[in-house]
């Protein structure tokens, strides 16, 4: 299913958040291995899966140089996690070899109805293919055993596992295949494409629970803990070091905190204390130090919720 594993650790090597972001996104594993609907990686019939060297020269060279990533993802907003992650694909397959991009976020209309977008089509030596991208962070529910993705939530407690999976098999695949949205490819001299989903994130357990995978999860997906604000006290007394916050754009690759970024104990203490009682979901990692990097790298991530999470749940 991935085509680059001896690339895995390309992203720590990398200096620049954006060019770590668009590796993490290149190369991170999905969180499903079984699912009802197709999954395929964009890169999968791309040269560089066949020469993954080749891979690692262009993003290295991004890292030495990122004005050209910069520019791309200047030119839309990208504040929301997931436009983010569907513009560094975007690049990249813009970038790659033997693989045309076709079209991307194409609108499908009825009478000036939205009926949906689709995320990407492109051609490659594979054929023509729709592809819907999404990148999802979950917590699992307090007091549920995990197995079911109806106890997958995302950190607002707006979004489910569930929920996603039924509205990318149900509406976002089948959509390319839809009479209107074939008269729109037809327009653009794209034939009928393949549908498939790659779905990438991280799932968080709650800390002090034992708990399953929901069901078709990938065994090598990326993962975390999460914990009630009124637990923190007990959590960092048992987990001591040098916990951080990342802001939201820093959510996807693990991370690199340089010397000068790094927050001082008064910094972090100010910063936990002014945090309001039912402020939304705070994403904490535990660095450690790298002597030979001159930098801080990420050892574990945290959600750190309200103590009324998850209250708003989906039901």
């Amino acid at each position: 299913m991935m085509p680059f594993p001896s690339l895995t650790d390309l992203p720590t090597h990398l200096r620049q958040p954006a060019v770590r972001d668009l590796a993490w996104a290149l190369l991170s594993p999905p969180l499903l291995a079984d699912s009802p609907w197709p999954q395929r990686h964009p890169l999968r019939a791309s040269s560089w899966s066949q020469q993954p060297e080749k891979l690692a020269d262009w993003l290295m060279s991004l890292d030495a140089d990122s004005h050209a990533l910069q520019q791309w993802l200047s030119q839309h907003s990208v504040r929301r996690l997931g436009l983010y992650y569907e513009r560094l694909w975007q690049f990249a397959l813009h970038a790659a070899p033997d693989v045309e991009v076709l079209a991307a976020n194409l609108p499908i209309r009825l009478h000036g109805h939205t009926l949906g977008e689709l995320d990407m089509l492109l051609r490659d030596a594979e054929g023509v293919h729709h592809l819907e991208l999404a990148i999802k962070l979950y917590l699992g529910q307090p007091h549920c055993s995990g197995a079911d993705p109806a106890h997958w939530l995302g950190p607002g407690s707006h979004d489910r596992l569930d929920i996603k999976l039924a509205h990318l098999g149900q509406h976002q695949l089948p959509l390319s295949s839809r009479t209107e949205a074939l008269q729109r490819l037809a327009e653009l001299d794209i034939q009928r494409p393949q549908a498939a989903l790659w779905l990438a994130g991280y799932l968080f357990r709650p800390w002090r629970q034992a708990y399953a995978a929901p069901h078709g999860e990938n065994p090598a997906h990326l993962r975390g803990r999460w914990l009630h604000r009124a637990d923190w006290a007990h959590f960092a007394m048992q987990h001591p070091g040098h916990w951080q916050a990342l802001p939201r754009q820093a959510w996807l690759a693990p991370a690199r905190i340089e010397q000068e970024q790094l927050w001082t104990c008064e910094q972090y203490t100010h910063w936990l204390a002014a945090l309001p009682n039912d402020a939304n979901a705070q994403l904490l990692v535990h660095l450690i130090e790298d002597p030979q990097q001159h930098c801080w790298r990420e050892a574990e991530r945290v959600f750190l919720v309200n103590d009324q999470w998850p209250a708003q749940a989906t039901e």
